[in-house]
């Protein structure tokens, strides 16, 4: 199983980005993927989540609306849109998979990507 994260950079404030989470050797129609981010000196935090066997979606406060995930079945890969970014949101960014009975907590996926940094700053 490989998870490959890519799409960050550096943005300025307000700007956008996304993320791709390129997935293979995996089922992708039953998995649920999880976004989460980590600044230097701060715990991991779990920003969203898709599950695709019902397309529930998931959002952690600091992101939501401002940020969407989604997912493309032919290319099984997950993204993440992000808008109006904020220099609080300066972090690596990991994608995951598994089956999440709770989707913010890391320890319940199975699967991870490497990171990918976004730095937001003028």
């Amino acid at each position: 199983v490989q998870l490959q994260a890519s799409g960050g950079g550096l943005v300025q404030p307000g700007g956008s980005l996304r993320l791709s989470c390129a997935t293979s050797g995996l089922n992708f129609d039953r998995y649920a993927f999880g976004w989460f981010r980590q600044a230097p000196g701060k715990k991991r935090e779990g920003i969203s989540c898709i599950k695709n066997h019902d397309g529930s979606t998931f959002y952690a406060n600091s992101v939501k609306g401002r940020f969407t995930v989604s997912r493309d079945f032919d290319e099984n890969t997950v993204y993440l849109q992000m808008n109006d970014l904020k220099p609080e949101d300066t972090a690596v960014y990991f994608c995951a998979a598994g089956f999440p009975t709770i989707w913010a907590i890391g320890d319940e996926y199975d699967y991870w990507g490497q990171g990918t940094q976004v730095t937001v700053s003028s």
